[in-house]
């Protein structure tokens, strides 16, 4: 795979209620150099995340501002495909690896989260492009988050597997730095681009080149 993405950005729909502010989020996310983009949306309505989800893909199909963000769907593969996504991102409890492959095809994106070395180390054998591991500090964006692994946790996947590595959980501009330094090829953020996403992202660049 060619150079992962430093920065994945994640449009929470828990934070972004509208399909408005979704769309500004990641317009002026675009416009601050990023370049990929999952779609999170736990709230279970089919209905409204395909419609947002569409909506996603006409604005990264527009050229300016976002000509090469590429959108991946959370959990549906379905969704994914329905919605013409670039790939999907799957949980340890969603559908395995190759089921979602099936779906997909050979030619979209799939990343798997992993919490733990035996969860990475399952998912390395598996067809998937890049493996995230986390959460890397304390994060408030999930009800019932997964023990913290620190640094050491992302140190300790960098060694178990020649994946594409994206550490998520609790990732600021304070603290990006160490997770890259740690073995880490890409952060996922989704706190610290809520205000400002533009100013944001930039700023991350900044710190992670």
């Amino acid at each position: 795979m060619h150079l992962f993405p430093l920065l994945y950005a994640i449009a929470d729909a828990a934070f972004l209620s509208t399909t408005a502010e979704l769309l500004d989020f990641t317009e002026e996310l675009a416009l601050g150099g990023c370049t990929l983009l999952q779609y999170r949306n736990k709230s279970g309505n089919a209905r409204v995340m395909l419609m947002q989800a569409r909506a996603l893909r006409r604005l990264s199909r527009a050229g300016a501002p976002a000509p090469h963000l590429r959108v991946i769907m959370n959990d549906r593969a379905d969704l994914c495909l329905a919605a013409e996504f670039d790939g999907v991102h799957i949980g340890q409890e969603d559908l395995s690896p190759e089921a979602v492959r099936e779906i997909i095809g050979p030619d979209r994106w799939m990343g798997v989260s992993t919490h733990n070395p035996e969860q990475l180390c399952e998912a390395d054998l598996t067809s998937a492009d890049y493996l995230a591991i986390g959460p890397v500090f304390a994060t408030s964006s999930k009800d019932r988050p997964d023990p913290v692994v620190g640094l050491e946790g992302v140190r300790r996947a960098r060694a178990l597997t020649r994946k594409p590595l994206v550490a998520i959980g609790g990732i600021t501009r304070a603290n990006a730095a160490s997770v890259i330094e740690a073995g880490a090829d890409s952060v996922a953020v989704i706190s610290d681009l809520l205000r400002e996403p533009r100013k944001s992202a930039e700023e991350f660049f900044r710190v992670l080149r």
